[in-house]
């Protein structure tokens, strides 16, 4: 019977001891607690609620669970039931050390072997206990640690977490039933030190997680009281990342870190550090919110250390473990900032402590350099303190590159002796034009910039940032607090471009390049943009380009753009057509023309025209040109002259008859304004009177000279009417006797030009021009000429000319009544020979005279180079001890 009840009343034993689990479980704290087990018998003044034993009764308590051991020595459970010793176990802390018991039933037992047993009921068993969230937010652990000195080694350590994951709790919780208990086997060590995980899932992060260990050890088995956490109160962060330390701009020493990236909370920081020198040894314990810490009073040659470690900002929360210890030492010069990064024009300045072996250097010892070459004037130095020296550089220049150097280096130096350390600096130019201008359809802005100011800085990184003010800009552009950045993309020619679109056309938008850099940031002048200020119009439509008929002038017309609706000027270019265009400009400033008429000095070429626009107002850009428009060629007017003509003539003697034959050169474009459609021949005879011949296009006419005088007259008709103005040739027999060439003489000059010069004798006749006839003499060759004027007496011709050859030349002069007779040679003149030996002389006397010069300054140096060359080894009888007073220049007869 009393085995029977003891079996029933081990296996509710749990169920019991979950009933009661909501009003005993712990609340684990966010430092270690203890578990302790201790027996009945022991000083331990631990009590028990009703019914459990007779010597227990309730303190102001906390948590304990009533253990009972029996002892078995025979093995068996039955046999000896007086053998039984019964543990209490609870939870205690170094902040809550009151470990006493409610009177709820609960009950815990342990069954220890009889060989092991009187070690537990001599010491009993006490383990310490962390339990914490991880970072990651996904794993509940706790770690238990065995405190009990075993002096045996077989003891095997086993731990069962068993847990239940609840709602929030309400004031009348339901009960979580045996079965609703998960169970986890712990990872224990041979140090008899276990971890158990305790998976969390992300949405009950803020649930109660109610739990109890199972503790076995030494053939004991040991059930703890409750206790419950809320998972999300209990995170142990990961510890601080990128722990480093460095010396500020302002001389003190900053520790940085950066913190753990999982937490979805704000985190308190613990900083531990060190510092070693020559002066004195400080450890400093100091928490902070931020990321960073500043030390002050940084020395040279000192070694400082740091560690760093995170909780919870607000609530509770789970101090991480430390960072690895880092190290930084000072060098023996400390520059602050060791560099610097500046625009051209401003002021900065550098500190220095010099620390000279195992002492610090007076402030007022120290000089300043740069660059090792250059000292700088003590009038820029500042004494700060005992051993901080200052120096600053007024309004500085853009710095010069020197090879791979892209800095100026500044050394602090104590008075001739300098350290090898140096500080940089990086000065660079800030002024970047930024251009921008907004489309013809006024719906994007693009601008423009180039980085190349400061390609020398290596490292950097360039953004636009810009700030849209509501309408127009302000007189003096500053650079706004808060701003946007602006995506650009490098070019091929090397600019960045950025467009902005949507836009607002009245808006200002303040403009900058910032210079970003792990020196820091710098910014160009700002400069504000209005979209509508900046347009570039489309470029006119509709442009054509034509000569005007009978007017002869150039006329262009275009249609504005549509936008922008502001008053617009126009510019016109127009050339000649062809590979490279020579343009001629002209301006328009009257917004309403849509036309313009130009003059052109020729008015049957083909003409290029473009045209574009920009605002009345000067504001904005020119538009692009517009598509070429091209004139055609056609008359516009009648041709300004005739031809050129002359005639052949040829006789029959059997028949008596004379046939004159008409030739002519075809008219230029210049003349026939633009083109000829055909040629017409007026004649005139006193007995037949006027007609027309018709000659298409033909450039020759031979008709039959029947009366004394025949007057002919050639016409070049186009589209638009007859030529003008026409020249006239009479041939009349009686004054084609008329002789009034005396003379006429052919120097050959060269193969390509032959002079030709004559006389004439008084004559009544009005002389109006003369005809030049030329042909190679004895041969059926084609026969030249040209009209000369009037005045003058002698004419260069040129033609290629054969030298072997023999040429006749005809010269007639011609008469307003007729033809006069001609003069003709058939050999050049017998003088030519002289007048070539004459300039044959004209050459070759200079070259004779420059070579006699040449040759008696060659003479000369010879000269004097043979007689340096002979002489050289005589000695000067002057410098003789015998010749010592002897008069050299004076004569001596010698008897």
């Amino acid at each position: 019977m009393i085995c029977q009840k003891f079996c029933v009343a081990l296996l509710h034993w749990e169920f019991i001891y979950v009933i009661t689990a909501f009003n005993l479980a712990y609340p684990i704290t966010p430092w270690k607690f203890k578990l302790s087990c201790m027996p009945s018998n022991t000083t331990y003044d631990f009590f028990f609620p009703p019914g459990i034993s007779k010597n227990t009764s309730n303190l102001n308590g906390r948590y304990e669970a009533v253990v009972e051991t029996k002892l078995n020595s025979s093995g068996t459970y039955l046999s000896n039931l007086s053998s039984r010793t019964t543990f209490h176990c609870c939870f205690w802390s170094e902040e809550d050390k009151n470990c006493s018991v409610y009177t709820d039933d609960i009950e815990g037992k342990a069954f220890v072997t009889t060989v092991n047993s009187l070690v537990f009921q001599q010491t009993g068993a006490n383990w310490n206990i962390q339990c914490w969230m991880k970072e990651d937010l996904k794993l509940f652990i706790c770690n238990i640690e065995s405190l009990f000195k075993n002096p045996f080694k077989n003891y095997d350590l086993k731990v069962h977490l068993l847990y239940v994951l609840l709602d929030v709790l309400e004031e009348s919780p339901l009960l979580p039933q045996k079965d609703s208990f998960q169970v986890v086997q712990c990872n224990c060590s041979v140090h008899e030190c276990c971890e158990c995980h305790v998976p969390v899932p992300t949405a009950k992060l803020n649930n109660s997680l109610l739990m109890y260990l199972k503790i076995t050890s030494g053939g004991a088995v040991f059930h703890s009281p409750p206790m419950s956490a809320q998972p999300i109160n209990v995170v142990k962060p990961d510890p601080p990342l990128g722990l480093r330390m460095e010396i500020t701009d302002t001389g003190s020493l900053k520790i940085s870190w950066s913190s753990p990236t999982l937490v979805p909370f704000q985190l308190q920081y613990q900083v531990q550090y060190s510092e070693n020198s020559t002066k004195y040894i400080r450890k400093t314990d100091e928490i902070v919110s931020a990321t960073s810490l500043l030390v002050d009073s940084v020395l040279p040659g000192s070694s400082y250390g740091a560690q760093v470690r995170c909780k919870r900002l607000d609530g509770l929360g789970i101090w991480s473990d430390w960072s690895a210890l880092l190290t930084f030492t000072t060098q023996d010069v400390i520059y602050f900032p060791p560099k610097i990064l500046t625009a051209v024009g401003s002021n900065i300045s550098f500190h220095c402590i010099y620390k000279n072996e195992k002492k610090i250097v007076s402030s007022k010892k120290i000089v300043w350099w740069l660059n090792l070459a250059e000292k700088i004037p003590q009038s820029q130095y500042d004494v700060v303190d005992d051993h901080i020296s200052k120096v600053t550089f007024p309004n500085l220049n853009a710095t010069k590159p020197r090879g791979k150097f892209t800095y100026d280096a500044v050394y602090c130096c104590n008075e001739q002796e300098c350290h090898h350390r140096y500080a940089e600096l990086y000065v660079i130019d800030v002024n970047i034009n930024i251009s921008c201008e907004t489309d013809g359809y006024l719906t994007k802005m693009t601008c423009r910039w180039s980085p190349n100011a400061i390609q020398s800085l290596a490292g950097s990184n360039l953004q636009l940032r810009y700030h849209r003010s509501s309408l127009y800009c302000s007189d003096v552009p500053s650079i706004h607090p808060v701003s946007e950045p602006k995506d650009c993309h490098l070019q091929r020619d090397g600019f960045y471009e950025c467009i902005f679109q949507p836009i607002f056309l009245l808006s200002g938008y303040t403009m900058w390049i910032r210079i970003n850099h792990t020196l820091g940031s710098l910014d160009s002048p700002p400069a504000c943009v209005i979209p509508d200020s900046v347009v570039k119009p489309l470029p006119p439509s509709s442009v054509k380009a034509e000569i005007t008929v009978k007017i002869g002038l150039l006329k262009i017309s275009w249609e504005k753009p549509v936008f922008p609706e502001n008053n617009l000027q126009f510019q016109i270019r127009y050339g000649l057509s062809g590979k490279q265009v020579q343009w001629k400009m002209f301006e328009v400033y009257d917004a309403k023309l849509k036309s313009a008429s130009l003059p052109v000095p020729d008015l049957c070429a083909v003409y290029t025209v473009q045209v574009r626009c920009k605002r009345l107002d000067g504001l904005g850009y020119w538009s692009n040109w517009s598509t070429p428009a091209h004139t055609v060629v056609m008359d516009v007017k009648v041709p300004i002259r005739g031809p050129e003509f002359w005639r052949l003539i040829s006789e029959d003697t059997t028949k008596k008859e004379r046939n004159v034959t008409l030739l002519w050169k075809p008219l230029m474009k210049n003349d026939s304004l633009c083109s000829v459609r055909r040629y017409v021949v007026k004649h005139h005879t006193s007995h037949n009177g006027t007609w027309l011949e018709d000659v298409g296009n033909h450039t020759k006419l031979t008709f039959l000279w029947t009366e004394q005088a025949h007057s002919v007259m050639v016409l070049a008709i186009n589209s638009i009417g007859a030529s003008s103005a026409n020249f006239n040739l009479t041939f009349s027999r009686a004054i084609s006797k008329v002789n009034i060439v005396q003379s006429l003489s052919a120097y050959p000059l060269n193969s390509s030009c032959v002079i030709l010069s004559w006389m004439l004798s008084p004559s009544d006749y009005n002389l109006m021009y003369f005809i030049l006839e030329w042909k190679i003499l004895n041969e059926d060759s084609e026969i030249k000429w040209l009209r000369i004027p009037s005045s003058v007496k002698k004419y260069y011709v040129h033609d290629h000319f054969i030298p072997i050859e023999k040429y006749q030349f005809s010269l007639y002069p011609i008469f307003t009544e007729g033809v006069g007779k001609p003069k003709i040679i058939n050999s050049f003149a017998q003088e030519d020979e002289k007048h070539q030996h004459d300039a044959d002389l004209y050459v070759i006397v200079p070259i004779i005279i420059s070579s006699s010069i040449l040759l008696l300054g060659i003479l000369s140096v010879s000269h004097q180079r043979m007689k340096k060359l002979f002489w050289e080894d005589v000695p000067n009888p002057k410098n003789c001890s015998w010749a010592q007073g002897l008069n050299f220049q004076k004569r001596t007869d010698i008897l």
